[in-house]
């Protein structure tokens, strides 16, 4: 399981997808979220602005799993 470090308290579900460099633009997400499953601690969510904090794991479809850390 890969881990992503983040600086603030949390990070949306979108910026999360551009930084693993998922997408190119934040107005991918929206429809990246439609096509893919992406799920958040075993539940499948579709809102690019769902808060992901650190120890949540992030399961995107057809890439590593994704455990957020505080940096």
């Amino acid at each position: 399981m890969r881990q992503l470090m983040i600086d603030g308290p949390y990070i949306t579900l979108g910026q999360l997808l551009k930084k693993l460099d998922v997408i190119d633009s934040g107005g991918q997400a929206k429809h990246f979220l439609h096509e893919f499953e992406v799920k958040v601690n075993n539940e499948v969510e579709r809102r690019r602005g769902r808060k992901i904090y650190p120890q949540d794991i992030v399961e995107i479809a057809g890439h590593p799993a994704v455990q957020v850390v505080e940096g």
